[in-house]
């Protein structure tokens, strides 16, 4: 039972501390509200991570409807006579094809071909681009280039802040408040609309694989009355606040920057080379290396592993990976799967120990612990996300 503090005349509430280095996103004080009681830091701006608590906030995200405050998904906009031509210079893919009102997931290279980032591009007109970046400077970035590109292009970032409506029930509120053409909306598009006359960009989106939207917010003074009119169309789905789910988002395969790739490894490893397109004209940043790579093959890869511990209330440190007693990898993130009741991992391994099946052994400080190099993702969601038309 939580003790009463003593009386006193000149007592006053306590306040809470904030850094005004660090940037509130349009719905901070909503989240605030509604009682979420811990923030990390994400692009410089608050990011919610627990509100009830890290397994109830999941268990939600994969059976009700969430709504998340992703506002510190910063947006670099790309525009001009050049700005497609630059585009193309900054990722490996292919993105010829990126039709207006379409996303696309698109990692961005260093000379040396490793990931500086790994944003999803929208083409909001024929020169008009978003990329939502993760978490990393990608603005001054862009900026340095087209000044040493020598290209017509204009680099900002825009009043632009997402809001996610994610989970199985999303569908029926973002339905409820758009019309049943969101149901249709196929995965990774979008479309400028407006809600209350708040003006918005509806995509087919999100970071999890359990089905759902982002409302791009496209004037900030309108962000605690978008996530109140959310809520109130959410209500008879028992809709709850929530944010990005480290359990679900790892069962579901999707990787973090700073965890499971950085600049140090290149799309080859984690996964994502089917994004690379070394046959194009273009020469991208990092095309010479990623040739080089592609010959020569890899020495490491990204796998999945089936940890048997005891149940990990938390993702892991680097922990080292040992095959036959000698050092062979380390762990990029891991956790508990309530719905698996396994721990679960994605660890940077040797090319020789990324068989399925492989034993290897993790050591985690005060233990070491057996694991089984498994497939990702570890569950498969393809049927909650593509209801509808799937495009990638």
């Amino acid at each position: 039972m939580k003790e009463k503090p003593a009386k006193s005349k000149n007592r006053s509430k306590k306040p809470k501390l904030y850094s005004f280095r660090i940037r509130p996103s349009p719905y901070f004080k909503a989240t605030e509200r509604y009682g979420c009681r811990a923030y990390t830091t994400y692009n410089n701006m608050y990011l919610p991570l627990v509100y009830q608590d890290l397994v109830s906030d999941y268990w939600h995200i994969k059976k009700g409807v969430t709504l998340w405050d992703v506002g510190c998904q910063r947006q670099v906009e790309i525009t001009g006579p050049d700005a497609f031509k630059f585009l193309q210079h900054l990722t490996p893919r292919n993105l010829t094809n990126l039709k207006v009102g379409q996303c696309k997931y698109a990692a961005l290279t260093t000379e040396d071909g490793g990931i500086l980032n790994d944003p999803v591009v929208l083409r909001l007109g024929e020169n008009h681009f978003w990329l939502s970046i993760a978490d990393r400077d990608v603005l001054l970035w862009a900026m340095g280039l087209a000044v040493g590109f020598q290209m017509q292009v204009s680099i900002q970032e825009p009043d632009v802040s997402p809001l996610a409506v994610q989970g199985p029930k999303s569908f029926d509120v973002v339905a409820d408040l758009f019309g049943d053409w969101v149901r249709k909306l196929r995965y990774f598009w979008f479309r400028e609309t407006e809600l209350d006359g708040i003006p918005l960009v509806l995509a087919r989106s999100g970071w999890s694989k359990q089905g759902g939207y982002e409302l791009y917010l496209r004037d900030g003074s309108y962000g605690d009355q978008l996530w109140e009119i959310v809520m109130e169309a959410g209500r008879p789905y028992n809709i709850k606040p929530s944010t990005p789910s480290s359990i679900e988002r790892i069962e579901s395969g999707l990787l973090n920057y700073w965890e499971d790739m950085t600049e140090y490894t290149n799309p080859y490893e984690v996964g994502l080379g089917k994004f690379v397109d070394l046959d194009q004209e273009v020469d991208f940043i990092g095309k010479e290396a990623l040739k080089k790579i592609n010959v020569a093959g890899i020495n490491r890869k990204l796998v999945g592993l089936e940890i048997r511990s005891e149940p990990l209330t938390k993702s892991a440190q680097p922990w080292p990976i040992e095959c036959n007693s000698q050092p062979v990898g380390v762990i990029t993130s891991a956790i508990y799967s309530p719905d698996m009741d396994k721990n679960i991992a994605f660890a940077l391994v040797a090319i020789g120990c990324v068989k399925i099946g492989t034993k290897l052994i993790v050591d985690m400080g005060i233990e070491k612990a057996e694991a089984t190099v498994t497939a990702i993702p570890f569950i498969d969601n393809r049927e909650k996300v593509w209801r509808g038309i799937m495009d990638d």
